[in-house]
């Protein structure tokens, strides 16, 4: 074959030097047509949109048209021409193809309507399909978004580590690291593992978020985010929840609880409307084939301001609701955790529009929530979004040591491997806060997709650690 420079699908079809000789490689879609002439429909993953190869029958072998099948990558050059078919503005006229690649009729992605369930069990290929796709050029493109909107505005980008001896949340749910012998585990007298021989001398795990050391960052720099996986060992079998996902948290000094509900709105309206931006072609092909409501739902976001409303207000009106009828699944009262159903009632049909939802009781948040004036309730702040619930959870962190210290006896939690986390308080004290963002709940939102699962390319759930 001649050698000509590939062009990307997604850059040829803006392309309209006609009758140009041009290159492009892929993987085939769909193949259709007769002895006559046969139009493939090529993808190269740049776009959404396939380009359409044009093959006379004369100039090519029978036996290599056949072997183009649904999922084969082969090499075509040809000329650019005008294309005369409804939904494409060019196509090539194929002078020589190559078949890099066959695919045999067991090819899981065969052209026809997989369901998402069958889909994730040939995850390895899902990535092919069109879906998958949109969704991940999608993800993409909010990363370079949560970048931009940091670095524009002065924030640091600060790596928080991935093996921690901390618990942020005090949970206990996280995974352990290890390189003992899980076959011949040394104890003590009362059956306790000795961690003296482990590689780091001590009990160490996966981290569940990077706020702690995030702290330390902020009270140095000003102002970081961090941008990395976390780890959850908890046993959830939800369209929610994954083992394995991505957390964004960023951390500032010297920032009020209006600050950062204005920080928390500011970014998340800049995210969507980052993809309504850059994403056009894939947020229309999933606003056509998985939510009709999609891109009016994204732009309503970005054009209409979040209510704050107390948590103490939440519950009254969850309780005036449930008095006139209205279902919830788990009941509701003052002092008990908003489930699912609760903040989407609140977003979707109160308000019908984001939420911020502010001062929680201390119990049902974490100890290193800035305790507010009542004694009963904290400076936090959740962004409750239409059809996810909570995107965003952040609070003003507590920052007085004597404080800190009682919330931490209250709750029993071990402080022997958080000593440095109190030296903030210690030495040189500030107001500070910050939030996290799980990284998948926001692609959720902005693809429209209904499971978690399907948001990020290999999940990690109970069970489930493929490819």
């Amino acid at each position: 074959m001649e050698t000509i420079r590939r062009t990307r699908i997604v850059d040829l079809l803006k392309r309209v030097d006609y009758g140009t000789k041009v290159n492009v490689k892929g993987w085939v879609r769909t193949k259709r047509g007769s002895k006559a002439v046969n139009f493939i429909a090529l993808n190269d993953g740049s776009t959404i949109k396939n380009v359409q190869i044009v093959a006379d029958g004369e100039k090519f072998d029978p036996e290599t048209i056949k072997q183009i099948t649904t999922g084969a990558c082969i090499n075509v050059n040809g000329l650019l021409v005008e294309s005369p078919g409804a939904g494409q503005n060019v196509e090539i006229q194929a002078e020589e193809i190559e078949i890099y690649g066959t695919c045999p009729q067991d090819y899981p992605m065969q052209k026809k309507g997989q369901t998402f369930e069958y889909m994730r069990q040939h995850a390895h290929m899902r990535l092919r399909t069109n879906t998958f796709g949109a969704v991940f050029r999608i993800r993409h493109n909010m990363a370079i978004a949560i970048h931009k909107f940091f670095h524009d505005r002065g924030f640091f980008y600060f790596h928080s580590p991935i093996i921690t001896a901390s618990d942020c949340e005090g949970a206990g749910e996280m995974f352990q690291v290890t390189t003992k012998n899980l076959y011949d585990l040394k104890k003590d007298e009362e059956g306790r593992i000795i961690y003296d021989d482990d590689f780091f001398g001590k009990m160490t795990s996966l981290t569940v978020s990077g706020q702690l050391e995030g702290e330390l960052g902020a009270t140095a720099l000003g102002q970081i985010y961090t941008f990395g996986p976390t780890f959850r060992a908890e046993n959830s079998n939800t369209p929610r929840h994954l083992a394995e996902f991505w957390m964004i948290e960023p951390e500032v000094a010297f920032i009020d609880m209006n600050d950062l509900m204005d920080l928390e709105e500011e970014f998340i309206k800049y995210c969507v409307q980052w993809a309504l931006d850059n994403c056009q072609d894939d947020l229309e092909f999933l606003n056509k084939m998985i939510d009709k409501t999609l891109i009016e739902r994204l732009n309503s976001v970005v054009s209409t301001d979040f209510i704050r409303l107390p948590y103490t207000e939440g519950i009254k009106i969850l309780e005036e609701a449930a008095a006139k009828g209205r279902k919830f699944e788990f009941p509701i009262k003052w002092g008990m955790d908003l489930a699912s159903e609760h903040e989407r009632y609140l977003v979707e049909e109160h308000f019908k529009k984001p939420v911020i939802l502010t001062d929680y009781p201390k119990e049902i948040k974490a100890f290193y929530m800035k305790q507010n004036e009542d004694g009963k309730t904290v400076q936090g702040t959740d962004v409750l979004f239409p059809q996810i619930g909570e995107i965003i959870g952040g609070s003003v962190r507590e920052e007085s040591y004597d404080k800190l210290i009682n919330r931490i006896n209250e709750l029993n939690i071990p402080m022997k491997d958080m000593w440095w986390y109190l030296d903030t308080r210690k030495f040189g004290t500030c107001p500070h806060g910050g939030f996290g963002l799980g990284f998948e709940r926001l692609i959720l939102f902005v693809t429209g997709m209904q499971n978690i699962r399907d948001v990020i390319p290999f999940p990690r759930t109970p069970k489930t650690a493929e490819f």
